[in-house]
């Protein structure tokens, strides 16, 4: 799994391709933070990563699939919860509580937090910026058992967020030629809305069978607001308000014969999609409709037509006319883009898994039809093999799955606009138009399980994917604005490794590392973008990573002592964007397309001369051309399929010491905690440039001290 910004990760190679099922609920939109909000953590009462091709019941982003079971109150007779404070590096205040209460037949757990940090977003600085945001949740779960055969269980969840878009040095203050002498700062913001209510009700048939319905509605509400100047955004200002609607129904039926488990179902969605922005141009250099005799652009507001350019001034031959109605410095207002559509997908699907002496079968087929801008419908066969070497303690499995990968939700109807809108052309390029329809996968998994005595186990895996229309993000013209498109195909290869130390006197240990190949191959078959219908060659895309690993340590050696825990990881670095490099060994470096802050972003220098914000590098020798955070391919061997620019190598170590009964409490207990994050105060970028995400630096050293109360 490749570590990202802004607590997005990439699970095997594929970009944001995960999905949740929360008890039962399936989630496969985006859930990082500029996306959406993320269920409360001290709501969930376990985790489980499928591994392998994902069994025929989980599709539409099945790349890592992760199963949640939500803490609750059932059972629990006597009231049990906690009250949690924290305070740490950049101002961070948490507070929460969490509780559950009930009886044999009924329960209720609830559980509410709040953030307030300096630093929520991952800046494009090592130093931080206009980096502010605030999150608070809650959510509550309901149990009731009605009969001995029925019981029923409501989730219920609200979750908002507001932040501030983290500025680059660039960015941070802004002189407007508009208004000489006014320096200005940029101040964009976003605010997300997340709510969500699940309700299931599940039947015993009988000793052997299992009757589950369920529905559920999800909602996100996203507002992007520009600066109160609009000035202060340059070269574009932008707002947007992006509504992302998913409702649904699921039901499936379970029976236990011998050797047979079998689970047959469905599931079906809508999903409603509203967008609506408004983008207008503050700077007047960004589509002047004249040119000085220099060439220069002309910044008056007056000509508004090229045949007004008269005595020294020029018509510019790249003026788009399209774009004057939109032109706030020559009297324009904002463009406004509204965009709706629906997206019905239902889902069928058999699966039997069988066990038979040392034998072990998973065997599945699954039928998804998507009816959204495009529609597509695909059968889904799934097949999954273990055997049981029990005298060496060894199991090993294989397992196939096709699967149909359903496109991104988040800005669909923009993608899809292509020439439609001669606006959002003019941004953007022209467009073939071509949405995007959903992909197609082949994966295969073999792998497996080894125990080492008691205390070791050693468990590793194999996978090859190929995808036809296989998905990424481009981002609309120099906005925050991203939003998906689909290459012609994709072969993702890789392997991981986990080595675990259950427990042993007191000492818990694991390690899980692995690497993956991700080869995306042109041209654009979907989505906006001047790409779509041109060829190419073979890539990497921005989240493949040749390696990766973390190790975790923690130490106890009696209960009535405090633990002691230890976090290593280490990246190999992912695929950088649009990092300079020398073509041969003679021709000088071309460093003009940086500003001098993204020369200093990227820990550029010219033998012993570095950049600084006033004086940035124009050309550099190739000999003498370095960089101390962007591995550079070496003067003629840049390869952007097998040796593209890539982040630096990282090591990152993480240390927390904590008691959870620190007076020896029975009933009631208090617990302290102490974490530092980056350790050694490493500076080191998780990405620069990314066509994607742009530029985002890890986080420095953090303190963080908490304090709870439970009971």
């Amino acid at each position: 799994m490749a570590a990202d910004s802004n607590g997005l990760f990439h699970g095997l190679g594929d970009h944001a391709e995960n999905s949740f099922s929360v008890d039962g609920q399936p989630i496969t939109d985006q859930q990082s933070k500029v996306f959406s909000n993320q269920i409360p953590i001290d709501s969930i009462q376990s985790l489980e990563v499928i591994s392998g091709a994902p069994p025929a019941e989980f599709g539409g982003k099945t790349s890592l699939v992760i199963k949640v079971t939500t803490r609750s109150g059932q059972g629990v007779t006597q009231p049990a919860g906690s009250v949690t404070a924290s305070y740490g590096s950049f101002g961070s205040v948490n507070g929460g509580f969490d509780l559950a209460f009930g009886g044999q037949k009924w329960g209720n757990f609830i559980s509410a937090n709040g953030l307030n940090t300096g630093r929520f977003l991952d800046p494009p600085e090592s130093q931080v910026f206009h980096a502010e945001g605030n999150e608070q949740n809650v959510f509550d779960r309901v149990d009731y058992q009605i009969t001995q055969a029925d019981a029923v269980h409501l989730n219920v969840g609200y979750t908002r967020s507001w932040f501030q878009t983290p500025n680059s040095v660039d960015t941070q203050v802004v002189h407007p030629v508009q208004l000489p002498g006014t320096v200005l700062t940029r101040d964009q913001r976003s605010q997300i809305k997340t709510f969500n209510i699940a309700p299931t009700w599940t039947r015993l048939i009988s000793p052997t069978t299992l009757l589950t319905v369920g529905t559920f509605v999800k909602q996100d509400q996203y507002g992007y607001f520009p600066s109160d100047n609009v000035l202060a955004d340059q070269p574009q200002t932008i707002n947007q308000h992006r509504k992302l609607t998913n409702a649904g129904f699921r039901s499936d039926i379970s029976r236990v014969n011998g050797i047979h488990n079998l689970k047959a179902g469905f599931t079906f969605e809508h999903t409603f999609l509203t967008e609506n922005f408004g983008l207008g141009i503050t700077d007047p250099t960004f589509n002047p409709v004249c040119l000085n005799a220099d060439g220069s652009p002309d910044r008056h507001p007056t000509p508004t037509d090229p045949t007004q350019c008269t005595g020294a001034l020029q018509p510019n031959p790249n003026f788009q006319h399209v774009l004057l109605p939109n032109d706030l410095t020559r009297g324009g207002t904002n463009f406004l883009f509204h965009g709706h559509t629906d997206v019905r997908q239902l889902a069928l699907y058999i699966q039997d898994t069988i066990t038979k002496g040392n034998w072990a079968f998973n065997l599945g087929i699954r039928g998804d039809l998507y009816r959204g801008i495009t529609s597509d419908s695909q059968a889904e066969p799934r097949v999954g093999i273990a055997y049981n070497f029990k005298k060496t303690n060894t199991v090993f499995r294989t397992s196939y799955a096709r699967v149909q990968e359903t496109p991104f939700n988040e800005n669909l109807v923009l993608a899809s606009t292509a020439n439609g809108n001669p606006v959002i052309s003019a941004v953007i390029g022209p467009s073939i138009a071509a949405p995007i329809r959903p992909g197609i996968r082949n994966e295969f998994h073999a792998g497996f399980q080894q125990a080492l005595g008691k205390f070791l186990v050693v468990d590793a895996d194999y996978l090859w994917k190929y995808t036809h229309n296989a998905y990424d993000f481009s981002v609309f013209g120099i906005t925050p604005i991203t939003f998906p498109i689909a290459w012609r195909n994709s072969k993702i290869d890789g392997t991981s490794t986990r080595v675990s130390l259950p427990n042993f006197h007191g000492l818990t240990a694991f390690a899980v590392f692995g690497h993956v190949n991700a080869r995306f191959f042109p041209p654009q078959v979907g989505g906006l973008g001047t790409t779509v219908g041109q060829g190419g060659f073979p890539f990497r895309i921005d989240h493949d990573q040749g390696f990766q690993q973390t190790t975790h340590l923690q130490y106890q050696p009696w209960k009535t002592v405090p633990w002691i825990a230890f976090n290593w990881r280490y990246d190999s670095g992912l695929v950088a964007g649009a990092v300079p490099f020398a073509t041969n060994t003679t021709t000088p470096v071309d460093l003009t397309g940086l500003t001098a802050d993204q020369q200093i972003q990227a820990g550029l220098f010219c033998g012993n001369v570095f950049p600084t914000l006033t004086s940035p590098l124009t050309t550099c020798a190739p000999s003498q051309y370095r960089s101390t955070r962007v591995v550079i391919p070496a003067p003629g061997t840049e390869n952007a399929d097998h040796n593209p620019p890539r982040i630096a190598p990282r090591h990152l170590f993480d240390i927390s010491t904590g008691d959870d009964n620190l007076f020896h409490g029975d009933r009631y207990k208090w617990s302290l905690r102490f974490t530092v994050i980056n350790l050694t105060n490493k500076v080191a970028l998780y990405n620069f440039l990314s066509t994607f995400s742009g530029t985002h630096f890890v986080t420095p050293r953090t303190y963080t001290a908490e304090i709870g109360f439970h009971f």
